[in-house]
């Protein structure tokens, strides 16, 4: 087979294997959601095209192994036949992950349904310098990783005291995991510099004298794994907007695609052109 027909095949979710004309089908499943539908056919497909097995990758994704070349189009369709689709590989932005967001006890945001509108947006979309991994997590205990995701997006809380509801039982402080407050009689001392919008103390007030002001996101970018890793950098602490949101994230992939070379990590193309340019050119570009 023709190396451009491989290419193209790959791009399109299907992985060629060490074994002569076997490929892994990859399945396109944003933020690790599957309906329990679904997951009988996989079985069938898996039994009927490869060898009775699938395989759950590091990104929340599903993979069939062991398809042979001519089963692939066989494999598309009975998919299809359950809602289900081919994931990318490739210079691309793959299929978003995320956690259960609000389903969680410490969840800010709905993490599920962003992770899918941002996934319907953005997924398969080429023209960038190499692979773009993007990653919604609900809170700042940072379960999905967004430090390793060349642009993760962390649900964060603003929050204001109601003195008239605190009875001074000192949980906040207790649970506050940066030292911000500190409760003496009668007294309660907050430092917002200290705040990193957790939202645990809001949780844990028995009297509801911390209320939630306002529901943002923190942004980090140009993380990534593998052979040389790099841990992305926050960028924005509070972004607010759910379609600002989306904004940054195109103005971010055409920040990319003009400043980055071939075969460069957005890290790299950060790293080169800096964070403060970036930065700058974002917030210019979004009102």
């Amino acid at each position: 087979m023709a190396e451009h027909d491989l290419n193209a095949l790959k791009s399109s979710g299907f992985m060629t294997q060490k074994e002569k004309d076997l490929f892994s089908v990859r399945l396109r499943i944003a933020g690790g959601y599957i309906k329990a539908e679904q997951l009988p056919k996989l079985a069938e497909i898996s039994k009927k095209f490869g060898r009775g097995h699938l395989h759950l990758t590091t990104r929340q994704g599903i993979e069939i192994p062991y398809v042979h070349f001519d089963n692939l189009e066989k494999v598309r369709n009975e998919l299809a036949e359950v809602g289900l689709k081919i994931g990318a590989c490739g210079p691309r932005v793959r299929t978003v992950t995320a956690c259960q967001g609000e389903a969680c006890s410490h969840g800010l945001i709905e993490a599920q349904h962003l992770g899918k509108k941002i996934d319907e947006i953005f997924f398969g979309r080429s023209g960038i310098p190499h692979k773009f991994k993007i990653c919604v997590t609900g809170c700042p205990n940072a379960c999905i990783k967004p430090v390793e995701n060349d642009f993760g997006i962390m649900g964060v809380v603003r929050k204001i005291f109601v003195k008239e509801k605190c009875n001074y039982c000192r949980l906040c402080q207790e649970v506050c995991p940066v030292g911000a407050i500190k409760v003496e009689e009668n007294e309660l001392h907050y430092d917002p510099s200290k705040c990193i919008f957790c939202g645990d103390c809001i949780f844990a007030c028995p009297s509801y004298a911390w209320e939630q002001e306002k529901v943002g996101y923190k942004i980090f970018v140009g993380g990534k794994m593998g052979k040389f890793p790099d841990l992305g950098r926050e960028v924005f602490s509070f972004w607010e907007g759910e379609e600002r949101l989306f904004q940054l994230i195109e103005k971010t992939l055409d920040f990319y695609k003009e400043a980055g070379k071939k075969g460069e990590r957005f890290g790299g193309t950060i790293g080169r052109i800096g964070l403060d340019n970036y930065k700058e050119k974002m917030e210019a570009a979004i009102a």
